[in-house]
């Protein structure tokens, strides 16, 4: 008799736990941010992005930190994709998870990224997209609805990701 009271009790403590945010998956609806632009003095009107503001658009977000070599093999076709697709209706944002802005400056300077990055120093975005690591993108649609998670690096210039975005774009790839 006291294993059975035992189970219920452990049922009804299970039942109790938080289970914390939903999961961020396809056709869930993207975690909102709000962080700070490399590069801009905070209190100018555009130091600060939101996913709100890029409503309407479809938008790559990428996690990465300067210190991640599959990241920094990642960033140059970045780079290449971004020149290819066009600012009405794409953004690419790269979330820095960084300690350190001077770092992320460094890295943006070498490389010569034009797509903007922000700074999630403290990582909670990183955690409120339940990320695995870096890099790790997730493809959010012009609704805010996430249509795909990508974990580890991808040759973004490839073919098959441009078209792959050209069809989303075109609102043929959801």
């Amino acid at each position: 008799m006291l294993g059975a009271a035992v189970v219920v009790l452990a049922v009804v403590a299970i039942l109790q736990v938080d289970a914390g945010p939903p999961p961020v998956v396809r056709g869930a609806s993207a975690p909102a941010f709000e962080l700070r632009r490399l590069g801009v003095p905070e209190g100018m009107a555009e130091s600060r992005l939101t996913l709100e503001q890029l409503r309407g658009r479809v938008v790559l977000v990428n996690f990465w930190a300067t210190w991640c070599e599959p990241c920094e093999s990642e960033m140059p076709a970045m780079e290449r994709l971004y020149g290819q697709l066009p600012r009405d209706d794409f953004e690419m944002i790269a979330v820095a998870i960084d300690e350190e802005e001077g770092l992320v400056q460094d890295f943006q300077d070498e490389y010569q990224l034009s797509f903007p990055i922000v700074l999630d120093l403290d990582q909670a975005t990183y955690r409120s997209y339940q990320t695995m690591g870096v890099p790790e993108s997730l493809l959010i649609g012009r609704d805010g609805q996430v249509i795909e998670r990508y974990v580890g690096p991808r040759e973004w210039d490839a073919p098959e990701h441009v078209q792959r975005l050209q069809s989303v774009i075109a609102g043929g790839g959801t």
